[in-house]
């Protein structure tokens, strides 16, 4: 077997002096040089992002550049000035404001996307991720990229092997889409297509489909084709009349396993001795109707709304 070499840096130069005039010989101490570089990650770079936090309702999301600055109500951050600092510094803007330097993540690209659609939020995006097994490797259709937040989400899970197949009719939304892609660099694992998902899609094999339309019903068809064998359906739907629809249709279109719900979340506020929920709470964002595929039958099982309710409390 080869022997494995490992490049070893100098660190840091130490004398020591005991008296006046007596000094030690000094010496090197020098470590591999891929635990150096891991000593110097975290650095803001030119060219990448940060999240400049001043409190959960006052930060924004900006691209570091030479000689940018940022202009806010609560003075001017220099951006530029940033480069080179670690995240979690501080630094304060021109009115003395505290700001702190934070390396975003995926949810920060997502809240603070480019968007001209509804977004579907973080509430919802962690359930759909975590019901429909979404993992690295995993293949995904996508009816309806809209913004593009839910494929930046999905692609941050499924990369690196795994891929987001994206479709939809409008060039306005695909290009936004895009933008929002590169920002949080997600672009690789995602395939945006201009095309009318109702003529049909060249997607076989799917582990997972999410259709984000208007009418969900209208594409059960070309979403069983393009999904493997007991793959993951789900439908974004903002109203009662389409999950009411939707899983109707799903019904007679060879899916099983169908759930519809919604999710709220509520935040508290966490202060010495006065620990209360908020007033202000993520109410309503949509609805998510769940499904699986099956084998499309002839005939169709009908179970009577009593017996489902019987099932439900025996569970």
């Amino acid at each position: 077997m080869a022997a494995q070499h490992r490049l070893f840096c100098p660190l840091q130069l130490i004398i020591v002096q005991v008296g006046p005039e007596q000094l030690y010989p000094f010496r090197f101490i020098f470590i591999p040089s891929d635990l150096l570089c891991a000593c110097i990650l975290g650095k803001i770079e030119e060219g990448s992002y940060v999240l400049l936090f001043h409190t959960p309702r006052k930060k924004w999301l900006a691209k570091v550049t030479q000689e940018k600055k940022l202009h806010t109500h609560l003075g001017i951050i220099d951006i530029s000035a940033t480069i080179g600092m670690e995240f979690g510094s501080a630094v304060r803007t021109t009115e003395g404001k505290l700001i702190f330097l934070i390396e975003p993540t995926i949810h920060d690209f997502i809240m603070k996307s480019e968007r001209r659609t509804q977004i579907v939020y973080p509430k919802d995006l962690g359930y759909i991720a975590a019901r429909t097994g979404l993992k690295n490797g995993s293949k995904v259709l996508e009816v309806g990229t809209g913004s593009g937040a839910l494929a930046t989400f999905m692609a941050s899970i499924v990369k690196p092997d795994g891929h987001i197949y994206s479709f939809d009719v409008n060039p306005e939304f695909m290009e936004i889409a895009r933008r929002n892609l590169d920002k949080a660099g997600m672009s690789q694992y995602v395939t945006l297509n201009q095309h009318d998902p109702h003529q049909g899609v060249d997607v076989r094999d799917a582990d997972v489909a999410i259709v984000d339309l208007g009418d969900p019903w209208t594409v059960l068809d070309q979403v069983h084709d393009a999904l493997k064998g007991s793959g993951a359906f789900v439908a974004i739907c903002p109203t009662m009349n389409q999950i009411e629809k939707t899983a109707t249709e799903l019904k007679k279109s060879g899916y099983a396993d169908i759930d519809c719900l919604e999710l709220l979340i509520r935040n508290m506020e966490a202060r010495e001795g006065m620990t209360r929920p908020s007033m202000r709470m993520i109410g309503h964002t949509t609805y998510l109707v769940f499904a699986r595929k099956v084998q499309k039958l002839e005939e169709r099982v009908e179970v009577a709304a009593e017996q489902e309710e019987d099932e439900n409390d025996e569970e």
